[in-house]
């Protein structure tokens, strides 16, 4: 048996032992982060002046370096506490909770007594109504050698699984550090990627890597961070995606790094919640699901051979799942803390709620961070740490909800009547609020109080308006705490019922939240087809001063691809009378070069008139259309034509499902006509947005809200042309707007745009 020494923190080593019986996720009301934090504060300023607060605590058991914090310790009475706080009736509080509490508090007690050399110490769990600002206390006297008794046990229980992951640990890192590339040589521009992944990583630094498509970015990552992870004895490896597609390259490169699957690295696909679940009817807990019943009883078989089996994706870990008969996607949760690479959504480390960011940082873990696609960041980003209420459902919600919290809801309906009588006729216009109306939050917590009280008190009311709300509600008044002048505040008609109102908190700058996560990792890399400029995904993700940016030249020739810049103005009040051209434009090339064709345009109505016009004008062309909304299988339908051999156009919006992720190689593309600059719409929120974002950045309002988003959907959706370095396809960007200097500086380097006149009216086709 191995003498070094594996360290793991209490929490976690209780959470591995402790924990048994039934999956609950019924309803609890929980206090929030900040009550969570008051709570504790306002406890320990209620001791005396020598109580001591946040004591770190560790000691050894065998192997094991147990490291941890006690919450305080009164040495005049000699109790050391552990302090929990809640919201509604202590009495439901799972007693699955109740035991973790204790076995956390055992393990402090017993690193205490050795640390402090004592005999013995009261222990107190200290349970702080964050509602009634009350404690209650529960008290024990422990013996240093019970204590250590308790340690033992729940150490032992870990030991197997700790030297087991030593092991594998070590196994994992010599192969790591023999691993070769998978191919005979690198693609151009491959290796140099590769290099700069790894000397980033290397140097526990910040790269933005622009990398064109069609080198093998993922490959060309992801190959030299698992070298990284080896040779700087990393912990974990996150692959973060934007995309469904995304995740399936990562398995898929991973695979070919393991061709012989003999590689001894866990790879776990992380998915959602809804897609996981076996039973959607059913709701987590064991009296209405059968895999959440008795799941932690199961859970030790299911995670063993999760980890014997290493290669964790959705099908694997399902049929694992199947076997020991738990919950699917609850074993991948616990699975994300026990495997190397880690392949999931953006949001499992970006989002304020996100699991890998939390058990980084409670775990100190020394995390490495690929983030693909990195040019969609921004506006993942933005949705995550932003939040709206509507007018409408509150109103429905406060007519039909339950008589306990009819009084609550209505004062919030009055509230918000309130905001909009202040706005006077401009009541269901766009307008911008200096700051979330400070009378409608106090209203909003406190419905959200009530509801966490009702909950608790009528735990087995299931209904999904009320908790629907409540979610909402929780999210706003969480990301109001945050509002700064990073943040919009506005009120526009709502979506569903013009004549109500929608308020929205409106994230324009996520640097201070992305800063903190990149300042967790290790070492991170952001890479994509189009981060041209740099310094505007710099400014507005946060990213360190020292980081650093490489522009991968393109494998390709220009003779590879033949771009016709068209000049026609596609602006909105012009567009009616440029469909008959651009009709004429695509009937002229689909002649010239049958294939298949892909046509962008700015809007679904500007889509219909054009491919209106080209079935007119040209009904032996083949024409099928992106339609808004489109389920996963008509979009697997809709690329499914693009065989080929296939020959016919479709016509799909600029910045959707299809202008970006999607790989067609060969003559399964061979061109495609952009029929915009794919500058955002203006509107009052994007004017907002630009006014903003010139008094943070001044001279860069324009370009950091329309220009650069713009262009950059531009070449995400050119860049589905040319996807290897067989490939040959042509290029329509059709905008005069094309040909100014500054639009042009955006534009791939190797591009060699020519100028065409449009087919004027008339024009034999």
């Amino acid at each position: 048996m191995s003498t070094k020494r594996y360290t793991v923190a209490v929490r976690t080593l209780c959470d591995f032992t402790a924990r048994r019986g039934d999956l609950d996720l019924r309803f609890t009301p929980a206090p929030s982060a900040r009550e969570g934090i008051a709570g504790h504060q306002l406890v320990t300023s209620r001791r005396d002046d020598d109580y001591e607060t946040e004591i770190p605590l560790q000691g050894e058991y065998r192997q094991l370096l147990l490291r941890g914090r006690a919450d305080g310790y009164c040495p005049q009475r000699h109790v050391l506490e552990e302090i929990k706080t809640f919201r509604g009736d202590l009495n439901r509080m799972p007693t699955n909770h109740r035991t973790l509490h204790w076995a956390q508090l055992h393990c402090y007690g017993a690193l205490f007594c050795a640390q402090r050399e004592c005999e013995g110490i009261t222990l107190a769990l200290v349970y702080f109504d964050v509602v009634k600002q009350t404690e209650t206390r529960i008290e024990e006297y422990w013996s240093r050698q019970a204590l250590d008794d308790m340690l033992a046990s729940h150490a032992s229980a870990f030991l197997d699984w700790a030297v087991q992951e030593q092991t594998h640990r070590q196994a994992r890192d010599t192969a790591l550090k023999t691993l070769t590339f998978p191919h005979a040589e690198f693609r151009p521009g491959q290796r140099d990627l590769a290099e700069a992944v790894y000397t980033t990583l290397h140097q526990k630094q910040v790269l933005m890597a622009q990398a064109p498509t069609g080198i093998g970015k993922t490959l060309g990552t992801l190959f030299p961070a698992l070298k990284a992870l080896a040779t700087r004895e990393q912990d974990r490896l996150f692959f973060l995606t934007a995309r469904t597609t995304g995740r399936q390259l990562a398995l898929d490169a991973l695979a070919q790094l393991d061709s012989e699957k003999t590689l001894p690295l866990r790879r776990l696909e992380l998915i959602a919640r809804d897609k996981a679940c076996v039973y959607p009817e059913a709701t987590c807990h064991g009296d209405s699901c059968p895999l959440a019943r008795g799941f932690y009883d199961r859970l030790p078989a299911a995670r063993q051979a999760a980890a014997e089996q290493g290669r964790l994706d959705q099908a694997s870990l399902g049929e694992i799942a199947h076997h020991h008969q738990v919950c699917p996607y609850y074993l991948a949760q616990e699975m994300a803390r026990w495997s190397d690479v880690v392949v999931g959504d953006y949001n499992y480390y970006f989002d304020l709620s996100a699991l890998l960011f939390a058990l980084t940082s409670q775990q100190q873990w020394q995390a490495l961070v690929l983030v693909d696609e990195a040019h969609n960041l921004l506006s993942r980003s933005r949705d995550m740490y932003s939040a709206s209420l509507d007018e409408g459902a509150i109103a429905r919600l406060a007519r039909h909800a339950p008589t306990a919290l009819r009084t609550p809801l209505r004062r919030l309906e009055q509230a918000w009547q309130e905001m909009n009588l202040a706005a006077g006729t401009a009541a269901t216009a766009y307008r911008k609020l200096p700051e979330p109306p400070q009378a409608l939050l106090s209203a909003l917590v406190a419905s959200v109080h009530a509801i966490s009280d009702y909950r608790n008190d009528h735990p087995t009311d299931t209904s999904a308006a009320v908790l629907a709300f409540y979610f909402d509600a929780l999210q706003f008044t969480r990301i109001a705490e945050f509002f700064d002048e990073h943040y919009l505040c506005d009120c526009e008609p709502s979506p569903e019922d013009p004549t109500r109102t929608r308020l929205t908190l409106r994230n324009l700058v996520p640097a201070p939240f992305v800063r903190e996560r990149l300042a967790a990792a290790s070492g991170t890399v952001l890479f994509s087809a189009t981060l041209t400029p740099p310094r505007f995904h710099a400014d507005l993700l946060g990213l360190p001063s020292s980081s650093r940016f490489v522009d991968i030249p393109p494998p390709f020739d220009a003779s590879q691809l033949r771009v016709h810049q068209v000049a026609l103005s596609t602006r909105f009040q012009q567009r009616p009378g440029t469909a008959t051209p651009i009709a004429r434009l695509i009937s002229r090339q689909f002649d010239e070069q049958p294939g298949n064709y892909l046509a962008f345009f700015s809007s679904f109505d500007y889509l219909g008139l054009v491919a209106d016009a080209l079935q007119q004008l040209a009904p032996h062309i083949p024409v099928h259309r992106q339609q808004p909304g489109m389920p996963e299988t008509d979009r697997h339908a809709f690329l499914a034509r693009f065989a080929p051999g296939n020959q016919q156009v479709s016509f799909a919006v600029l910045g959707g499902a299809f202008s970006e992720g999607i790989d067609l190689p060969g003559d399964r593309l061979v061109g495609s006509f952009i029929a915009t600059l794919g500058l955002p719409q203006i509107n009052p929120v994007n004017e907002q947005m630009r006014d903003r974002l010139e008094q943070l950045i001044p001279g860069a309002g324009f370009d950091y809200t329309y220009l650069y988003p713009g262009v950059q959907k531009v070449i995400q959706a050119a860049g589905r042309v040319i996807r290897t370095r067989d490939d040959r396809g042509v290029i329509y960007l059709i905008d005069e707007r094309f040909a100014r200097p500054d639009i042009r500086a955006l534009l791939p380097p190797w591009w060699q745009p020519s100028v065409v006149a449009p087919p004027q009216t008339g024009e034999s086709v």
